[in-house]
């Protein structure tokens, strides 16, 4: 049985969460971002991150710790076998370089994973986005509805 004291304690850890997790780059509205992103790649397995490209600062984030924190395929040749969304926004924001990956994300081939990002043009930001399961979305694909969910959400 939950009891009072419980629900007050989850509550407010989730009010803290809540509170360290980024809004939305300046002059642009959340809501309008998160639905324009969710109709761009929104599924549960996926996850975008948007930084200052000068500083790293984190300023928003498209889904929660949990979808973002997972180590996948890299998808590259060279480099690590797997990597995070936030090792790839860093290198994105160390060189400013676009980047669509994709591969299998299973040794059967039965889920896959996206890679994409890149700079968002005239705004000092860059982006980081990965989808995974059985129909993520190919890297060059993520960048191309990206491109046009941002323009749509006002970046």
């Amino acid at each position: 049985m939950v009891k009072t004291r419980d629900i007050a304690i989850l509550s407010l850890a989730a009010l803290v969460l809540a509170a360290c997790s980024p809004g939305a780059p300046k002059g642009v509205d959340k809501d309008t971002l998160d639905a324009a992103v969710s109709r761009a790649i929104g599924d549960p397995a996926s996850c975008l991150l948007i930084a200052e490209q000068a500083s790293g600062k984190l300023v928003y984030r498209y889904n929660t710790h949990i979808a973002c924190a997972r180590s996948l395929p890299a998808c590259a040749g060279t480099g690590p076998a797997t990597q995070t969304i936030d090792q790839l926004l860093k290198a994105t924001q160390k060189d400013g370089q676009p980047r669509t990956l994709s591969c299998s994300s299973t040794t059967d081939a039965s889920r896959g994973v996206g890679w994409a990002s890149g700079p968002i043009p005239g705004k000092g930001l860059v982006y980081a986005a990965m989808m995974e399961g059985d129909r993520a979305f190919p890297g060059r694909m993520m960048a191309d509805r990206l491109a046009r969910a941002f323009k749509d959400a006002g970046l």
